[in-house]
Protein backbone atom coordinates (compact mmCIF):
# COMPACT_ATOMS: atom_id res chain seq x y z
CA UNK A 1 0.00 0.00 0.00
CA UNK A 2 3.01 2.94 0.29
CA UNK A 3 2.90 4.81 -2.54
CA UNK A 4 -0.28 4.32 -3.58
CA UNK A 5 -2.47 7.53 -4.23
CA UNK A 6 -5.51 5.99 -2.95
CA UNK A 7 -5.37 6.12 1.39
CA UNK A 8 -5.83 3.15 3.15
CA UNK A 9 -9.45 2.17 4.78
CA UNK A 10 -10.65 -1.19 6.39
CA UNK A 11 -13.66 -2.32 5.60
CA UNK A 12 -15.69 -4.03 7.97
CA UNK A 13 -18.67 -6.93 7.42
CA UNK A 14 -21.23 -7.74 10.50
CA UNK A 15 -24.78 -10.01 10.90
CA UNK A 16 -27.49 -8.89 12.78
CA UNK A 17 -27.04 -9.51 16.51
CA UNK A 18 -23.84 -8.42 16.31
CA UNK A 19 -22.81 -4.82 17.97
CA UNK A 20 -19.18 -3.84 17.12
CA UNK A 21 -18.75 -0.67 18.41
CA UNK A 22 -16.14 -0.96 20.83
CA UNK A 23 -13.74 -3.08 18.44
CA UNK A 24 -14.71 0.31 16.05
CA UNK A 25 -13.87 2.48 18.87
CA UNK A 26 -10.74 1.02 19.78
CA UNK A 27 -9.43 0.51 15.54
CA UNK A 28 -10.54 4.80 15.43
CA UNK A 29 -8.33 5.76 18.29
CA UNK A 30 -5.53 3.26 17.65
CA UNK A 31 -5.54 4.21 13.90
CA UNK A 32 -7.40 7.11 13.15
CA UNK A 33 -5.26 7.84 9.70
CA UNK A 34 -7.10 4.52 8.34
CA UNK A 35 -11.10 5.06 8.36
CA UNK A 36 -12.80 1.91 8.95
CA UNK A 37 -16.58 1.56 7.34
CA UNK A 38 -19.42 -0.68 8.90
CA UNK A 39 -21.09 -2.94 6.09
CA UNK A 40 -24.37 -4.39 7.48
CA UNK A 41 -25.08 -8.11 5.89
CA UNK A 42 -26.80 -11.10 6.53
CA UNK A 43 -25.87 -14.13 7.87
CA UNK A 44 -26.23 -16.11 4.87
CA UNK A 45 -25.01 -13.31 2.90
CA UNK A 46 -21.71 -12.71 5.27
CA UNK A 47 -19.34 -15.41 3.82
CA UNK A 48 -19.91 -14.88 0.04
CA UNK A 49 -19.14 -10.60 0.94
CA UNK A 50 -15.59 -11.86 2.24
CA UNK A 51 -15.34 -14.55 -0.38
CA UNK A 52 -15.88 -11.82 -3.21
CA UNK A 53 -13.93 -9.21 -1.93
CA UNK A 54 -17.05 -7.09 -0.27
CA UNK A 55 -15.17 -6.45 2.84
CA UNK A 56 -11.69 -7.01 4.43
CA UNK A 57 -12.90 -8.73 7.36
CA UNK A 58 -16.53 -9.65 9.33
CA UNK A 59 -18.15 -11.19 12.13
CA UNK A 60 -19.57 -14.00 11.02
CA UNK A 61 -21.66 -16.53 12.74
CA UNK A 62 -20.33 -20.30 12.19
CA UNK A 63 -19.74 -22.21 10.26
CA UNK A 64 -17.88 -20.93 7.27
CA UNK A 65 -15.99 -22.26 4.99
CA UNK A 66 -12.78 -23.20 6.24
CA UNK A 67 -11.05 -23.79 3.01
CA UNK A 68 -11.49 -20.18 1.89
CA UNK A 69 -11.39 -17.90 5.08
CA UNK A 70 -9.84 -18.26 7.70
CA UNK A 71 -12.56 -17.57 11.19
CA UNK A 72 -11.11 -17.03 14.80
CA UNK A 73 -14.52 -17.89 17.21
CA UNK A 74 -14.88 -15.19 19.84
CA UNK A 75 -18.47 -16.66 21.65
CA UNK A 76 -21.06 -18.78 21.93
CA UNK A 77 -24.83 -17.37 22.43
CA UNK A 78 -27.43 -18.81 24.44
CA UNK A 79 -30.57 -19.73 22.46
CA UNK A 80 -34.10 -18.37 23.48
CA UNK A 81 -37.49 -18.65 23.06
CA UNK A 82 -39.51 -15.31 22.32
CA UNK A 83 -42.96 -15.41 23.90
CA UNK A 84 -45.26 -12.37 24.81
CA UNK A 85 -45.08 -11.00 28.08
CA UNK A 86 -48.38 -12.63 29.33
CA UNK A 87 -46.91 -16.20 27.98
CA UNK A 88 -47.02 -19.05 31.01
CA UNK A 89 -43.11 -19.68 29.90
CA UNK A 90 -42.44 -16.26 31.02
CA UNK A 91 -43.42 -16.75 34.58
CA UNK A 92 -40.55 -19.70 34.24
CA UNK A 93 -36.56 -19.16 34.39
CA UNK A 94 -35.81 -21.10 31.82
CA UNK A 95 -37.54 -23.96 29.40
CA UNK A 96 -37.16 -27.49 27.72
CA UNK A 97 -37.97 -28.18 23.94
CA UNK A 98 -40.35 -30.50 25.45
CA UNK A 99 -42.12 -27.53 27.27
CA UNK A 100 -42.79 -25.98 23.77
CA UNK A 101 -43.98 -29.25 22.61
CA UNK A 102 -47.41 -27.95 22.48
CA UNK A 103 -46.70 -24.75 20.87
CA UNK A 104 -46.69 -23.41 17.67
CA UNK A 105 -43.13 -22.14 16.89
CA UNK A 106 -41.74 -20.59 13.94
CA UNK A 107 -39.08 -21.36 11.42
CA UNK A 108 -38.06 -18.21 9.44
CA UNK A 109 -36.10 -18.64 6.64
CA UNK A 110 -33.07 -16.58 7.40
CA UNK A 111 -32.59 -19.18 11.01
CA UNK A 112 -29.34 -19.09 12.14
CA UNK A 113 -29.53 -22.22 14.30
CA UNK A 114 -28.19 -25.28 12.66
CA UNK A 115 -31.70 -27.71 13.97
CA UNK A 116 -32.06 -30.88 12.92
CA UNK A 117 -35.75 -30.45 14.09
CA UNK A 118 -37.04 -26.88 15.88
CA UNK A 119 -39.33 -27.94 19.04
CA UNK A 120 -42.77 -27.52 18.92
CA UNK A 121 -45.20 -27.63 16.29
CA UNK A 122 -44.38 -26.29 12.82
CA UNK A 123 -46.19 -23.05 11.76
CA UNK A 124 -48.25 -23.38 8.27
CA UNK A 125 -45.82 -21.08 6.68
CA UNK A 126 -42.51 -20.15 7.24
CA UNK A 127 -41.70 -15.86 7.65
CA UNK A 128 -39.41 -14.85 5.44
CA UNK A 129 -36.91 -13.17 8.23
CA UNK A 130 -36.75 -13.46 12.18
CA UNK A 131 -37.98 -9.88 12.07
CA UNK A 132 -41.06 -11.11 10.61
CA UNK A 133 -41.76 -13.83 12.83
CA UNK A 134 -41.26 -11.42 15.94
CA UNK A 135 -43.92 -9.54 14.65
CA UNK A 136 -45.73 -13.03 14.59
CA UNK A 137 -45.08 -13.68 17.87
CA UNK A 138 -46.60 -9.91 19.27
CA UNK A 139 -49.50 -11.33 17.36
CA UNK A 140 -49.73 -14.10 20.04
CA UNK A 141 -49.44 -16.54 17.07
CA UNK A 142 -46.77 -18.61 17.82
CA UNK A 143 -43.61 -18.55 19.67
CA UNK A 144 -39.58 -17.80 18.65
CA UNK A 145 -36.46 -19.61 19.34
CA UNK A 146 -33.07 -17.22 18.16
CA UNK A 147 -29.53 -16.41 19.63
CA UNK A 148 -30.06 -13.70 22.83
CA UNK A 149 -28.23 -11.31 20.60
CA UNK A 150 -31.77 -11.63 18.27
CA UNK A 151 -33.89 -11.34 20.69
CA UNK A 152 -32.52 -7.85 22.14
CA UNK A 153 -31.69 -6.63 18.74
CA UNK A 154 -36.08 -7.23 17.63
CA UNK A 155 -36.83 -6.43 21.19
CA UNK A 156 -40.17 -5.12 21.98
CA UNK A 157 -41.86 -4.04 25.28
CA UNK A 158 -44.61 -6.28 24.96
CA UNK A 159 -42.14 -9.55 24.66
CA UNK A 160 -39.65 -11.18 26.65
CA UNK A 161 -37.46 -14.16 26.23
CA UNK A 162 -36.05 -16.69 28.22
CA UNK A 163 -33.12 -19.71 27.99
CA UNK A 164 -33.94 -22.86 25.53
CA UNK A 165 -31.72 -24.98 27.64
CA UNK A 166 -31.16 -27.73 25.21
CA UNK A 167 -31.36 -26.39 21.74
CA UNK A 168 -28.52 -25.64 19.01
CA UNK A 169 -26.37 -22.40 19.97
CA UNK A 170 -25.12 -19.97 17.64
CA UNK A 171 -21.16 -19.07 17.82
CA UNK A 172 -19.79 -15.70 16.06
CA UNK A 173 -16.95 -15.32 14.98
CA UNK A 174 -14.03 -12.78 13.34
CA UNK A 175 -13.33 -13.66 9.67
CA UNK A 176 -11.44 -12.94 6.39
CA UNK A 177 -10.44 -14.63 3.13
CA UNK A 178 -7.48 -16.89 3.55
CA UNK A 179 -5.37 -15.60 0.68
CA UNK A 180 -6.42 -11.65 1.47
CA UNK A 181 -4.50 -11.63 5.65
CA UNK A 182 -3.49 -8.35 5.04
CA UNK A 183 -1.51 -5.92 7.35
CA UNK A 184 -4.57 -4.38 8.22
CA UNK A 185 -6.34 -7.77 8.83
CA UNK A 186 -3.54 -8.56 11.04
CA UNK A 187 -4.00 -5.15 12.99
CA UNK A 188 -7.75 -5.81 13.32
CA UNK A 189 -7.11 -8.90 14.73
CA UNK A 190 -4.82 -7.47 17.39
CA UNK A 191 -7.84 -5.14 17.95
CA UNK A 192 -10.35 -7.87 18.79
CA UNK A 193 -8.29 -9.88 20.59
CA UNK A 194 -7.04 -6.81 23.07
CA UNK A 195 -3.87 -7.33 22.19
CA UNK A 196 -2.36 -3.49 23.47
CA UNK A 197 -0.39 -0.94 21.03
CA UNK A 198 3.06 -1.68 22.10
CA UNK A 199 2.28 -5.39 21.57
CA UNK A 200 3.22 -7.37 18.19
CA UNK A 201 0.45 -7.94 15.74
CA UNK A 202 1.06 -11.88 15.33
CA UNK A 203 3.24 -11.64 12.73
CA UNK A 204 6.62 -13.57 12.65
CA UNK A 205 9.81 -11.18 13.00
CA UNK A 206 13.08 -12.31 13.36
CA UNK A 207 14.97 -11.29 17.16
CA UNK A 208 18.15 -9.96 17.15
CA UNK A 209 21.07 -12.16 18.86
CA UNK A 210 21.29 -9.48 21.07
CA UNK A 211 18.05 -9.76 22.71
CA UNK A 212 18.30 -13.13 22.94
CA UNK A 213 21.81 -13.79 24.24
CA UNK A 214 21.98 -14.57 28.14
CA UNK A 215 24.44 -12.69 30.17
CA UNK A 216 27.86 -14.56 30.67
CA UNK A 217 28.36 -15.96 33.94
CA UNK A 218 31.60 -15.65 36.35
CA UNK A 219 34.25 -18.68 36.89
CA UNK A 220 33.80 -19.68 40.55
CA UNK A 221 37.85 -18.58 40.70
CA UNK A 222 37.07 -15.59 39.59
CA UNK A 223 34.08 -14.22 41.62
CA UNK A 224 36.42 -15.57 44.83
CA UNK A 225 38.80 -13.83 43.67
CA UNK A 226 36.82 -10.48 43.39
CA UNK A 227 35.35 -11.19 46.85
CA UNK A 228 38.89 -11.46 48.28
CA UNK A 229 39.84 -8.54 46.66
CA UNK A 230 36.92 -6.18 47.66
CA UNK A 231 37.22 -7.28 51.35
CA UNK A 232 33.36 -7.06 51.38
CA UNK A 233 31.83 -8.99 54.48
CA UNK A 234 34.48 -7.51 56.83
CA UNK A 235 36.87 -10.39 56.03
CA UNK A 236 40.63 -10.09 57.08
CA UNK A 237 43.47 -11.14 55.13
CA UNK A 238 45.06 -14.12 56.85
CA UNK A 239 46.35 -17.83 55.51
CA UNK A 240 43.51 -19.74 54.41
CA UNK A 241 41.55 -17.17 52.63
CA UNK A 242 41.94 -17.64 49.47
CA UNK A 243 40.33 -21.30 49.57
CA UNK A 244 37.81 -19.72 51.35
CA UNK A 245 36.65 -17.35 48.75
CA UNK A 246 36.67 -20.42 46.36
CA UNK A 247 34.61 -22.01 48.37
CA UNK A 248 32.62 -18.93 49.17
CA UNK A 249 31.95 -18.97 44.97
CA UNK A 250 29.98 -22.23 45.26
CA UNK A 251 27.03 -21.10 47.11
CA UNK A 252 23.82 -23.03 47.23
CA UNK A 253 21.72 -21.30 45.00
CA UNK A 254 18.10 -19.70 46.02
CA UNK A 255 15.51 -21.80 45.72
CA UNK A 256 13.12 -21.19 42.74
CA UNK A 257 9.79 -19.90 43.83
CA UNK A 258 6.61 -20.90 41.72
CA UNK A 259 3.55 -18.71 41.67
CA UNK A 260 0.90 -20.44 44.54
CA UNK A 261 -2.01 -22.65 42.69
CA UNK A 262 -5.10 -21.43 42.47
CA UNK A 263 -7.78 -23.11 44.20
CA UNK A 264 -10.26 -24.02 42.35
Amino acid sequence: MTGSEVPPSFRLAYVPGVTPAKWVRTWNERFPDVPLTLHSVTAAEAPDVLRDGGADAGFVRLPVDRTVLSAIPLYTETTVVVVPKDHVVSAVDEVTAEDLADEVVFHPLDDVLDWERPPGQPAFERPATTADAVELVAAGVGLLVVPQSLARLHHRKDLTYRPLVDAPQSSVALSWPEDATTDLVEDFIGVVRGRTVNSTRGRTTSQSPAATEQPKRKRPEAAGASRRQSGAGGRSARSGSGSGGAKGAKGAKSPRRGKPRRRS
